[in-house]
């Protein structure tokens, strides 16, 4: 009977912390976290308040068609999206190291995180349910951090344009 009522505990756990992540919305404060970069530099979000819009783009696995195609077009579009005022940062659940090498194969000129324990990527609701693999979405935080953007249906060949057309309306509709 103990073990049921610790069992019982875990997946009450569980499932409150899965609640919390797949409520996540548009307004809300974005859930901070720490991790690691693909040089093995500490990045904190909370870092990041007060300093311009963050685009954060979790794709599943570094070095794969579709992830490969998202993040060279981040690459390519990442001079228009800084002149927006937002930075650009890439997570996934591969290690530092296989970060390391997916940036520099592709020559990449913004900062993976490694959330190789899928900290941010639980945070962000947007885990696989059975696999330790992010789900393809991309998040836009304003200056304070607030959530002002989220999207679930990303075409990953297209990402960093609708980024940087969202990112104008926004700080537009922030600016009235």
């Amino acid at each position: 009977m103990k073990a049921f009522a610790s069992v019982t505990l875990l997946l009450s756990s569980f499932v409150s912390l899965s609640a919390y992540a797949n409520s996540i919305k548009v307004g809300d404060t974005a859930p901070t976290f720490s991790l690691k970069t693909q040089d093995g530099k500490d990045f904190n979000l909370d870092s990041r308040r007060g300093k311009g819009w963050t685009v954060l783009f979790f794709y599943p696995k570094a070095g794969t068609p579709g992830c490969t195609k998202q993040a060279c077009a981040f690459r390519d579009s990442v001079k228009v999206i800084r002149a927006e005022g937002a930075e650009v940062y890439g997570i996934s659940a591969d290690s530092s190291t296989e970060q390391a090498k997916f940036h520099a194969e592709h020559k990449l000129s913004f900062d993976l995180i490694a959330d190789p324990d899928a900290q941010a990527i639980e945070k962000y609701g947007v885990k696989m349910k059975t696999l330790n693999l992010a789900k393809r979405w991309t998040f836009i935080l304003d200056p304070e951090l607030k959530v002002r953007s989220i999207n679930e249906n990303v075409d990953p060949a297209m990402d960093a344009q609708k980024v940087s057309q969202e990112l104008v309306a926004l700080k537009a509709t922030a600016k009235k």
